[in-house]
Protein backbone atom coordinates (compact mmCIF):
# COMPACT_ATOMS: atom_id res chain seq x y z
CA UNK A 1 0.00 0.00 0.00
CA UNK A 2 1.49 3.74 -0.53
CA UNK A 3 2.38 5.53 2.35
CA UNK A 4 0.48 8.74 1.70
CA UNK A 5 -0.83 9.73 4.72
CA UNK A 6 1.43 12.48 6.59
CA UNK A 7 1.91 12.88 10.88
CA UNK A 8 3.37 15.91 12.15
CA UNK A 9 4.05 16.12 15.47
CA UNK A 10 5.94 18.38 17.83
CA UNK A 11 8.46 16.87 20.45
CA UNK A 12 11.31 18.50 22.50
CA UNK A 13 14.52 18.60 20.63
CA UNK A 14 16.31 16.22 23.06
CA UNK A 15 13.97 13.44 23.07
CA UNK A 16 14.05 13.95 19.43
CA UNK A 17 17.78 13.45 18.90
CA UNK A 18 18.10 11.08 22.04
CA UNK A 19 15.11 8.77 20.78
CA UNK A 20 16.69 9.16 17.05
CA UNK A 21 20.27 8.26 18.06
CA UNK A 22 18.73 4.99 19.49
CA UNK A 23 16.78 4.02 15.49
CA UNK A 24 20.02 5.17 14.12
CA UNK A 25 21.57 2.27 16.29
CA UNK A 26 19.12 -0.32 15.44
CA UNK A 27 18.83 0.29 12.03
CA UNK A 28 15.33 2.44 11.56
CA UNK A 29 14.24 5.55 9.99
CA UNK A 30 12.02 7.73 12.21
CA UNK A 31 9.51 6.80 9.69
CA UNK A 32 10.05 3.31 10.12
CA UNK A 33 9.67 3.86 13.51
CA UNK A 34 6.84 5.13 13.85
CA UNK A 35 5.12 2.89 11.37
CA UNK A 36 6.28 0.09 13.63
CA UNK A 37 4.67 2.13 16.58
CA UNK A 38 1.78 2.36 14.62
CA UNK A 39 1.13 -1.15 13.41
CA UNK A 40 1.76 -2.77 16.94
CA UNK A 41 -1.37 -0.33 18.22
CA UNK A 42 -3.41 -1.36 15.26
CA UNK A 43 -2.42 -5.02 15.87
CA UNK A 44 -2.79 -5.35 19.68
CA UNK A 45 -5.56 -2.59 19.97
CA UNK A 46 -3.56 -0.90 22.22
CA UNK A 47 -0.65 0.69 23.48
CA UNK A 48 2.54 -1.73 23.33
CA UNK A 49 3.58 -0.65 26.49
CA UNK A 50 2.04 -0.50 29.99
CA UNK A 51 0.80 2.93 30.87
CA UNK A 52 -0.99 3.53 34.30
CA UNK A 53 -2.94 6.23 36.27
CA UNK A 54 -0.38 6.75 39.22
CA UNK A 55 -1.38 6.52 42.93
CA UNK A 56 -2.38 9.46 45.66
CA UNK A 57 1.58 9.32 46.93
CA UNK A 58 2.71 9.77 43.12
CA UNK A 59 0.33 12.26 41.98
CA UNK A 60 1.32 14.06 45.22
CA UNK A 61 5.13 13.73 44.01
CA UNK A 62 4.33 15.13 40.48
CA UNK A 63 2.21 17.86 41.73
CA UNK A 64 5.15 18.88 43.99
CA UNK A 65 7.72 18.97 40.67
CA UNK A 66 5.28 20.90 38.95
CA UNK A 67 5.26 23.17 41.69
CA UNK A 68 8.90 23.63 42.06
CA UNK A 69 9.22 23.91 38.17
CA UNK A 70 6.78 26.63 38.79
CA UNK A 71 8.42 28.33 40.79
CA UNK A 72 12.00 28.12 39.41
CA UNK A 73 10.95 29.21 36.20
CA UNK A 74 8.17 31.53 37.15
CA UNK A 75 5.60 29.88 34.86
CA UNK A 76 1.75 29.32 35.44
CA UNK A 77 1.16 26.11 37.44
CA UNK A 78 -0.13 22.92 35.65
CA UNK A 79 -2.98 21.35 37.40
CA UNK A 80 -2.93 17.81 38.18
Amino acid sequence: MAKTEMICACVEPELKHAAEAVFSILGLSPTEAITMFYRQVSLQKELPFDVRIPNAATLEVIRQAWEKKRTWWNTPAWTI
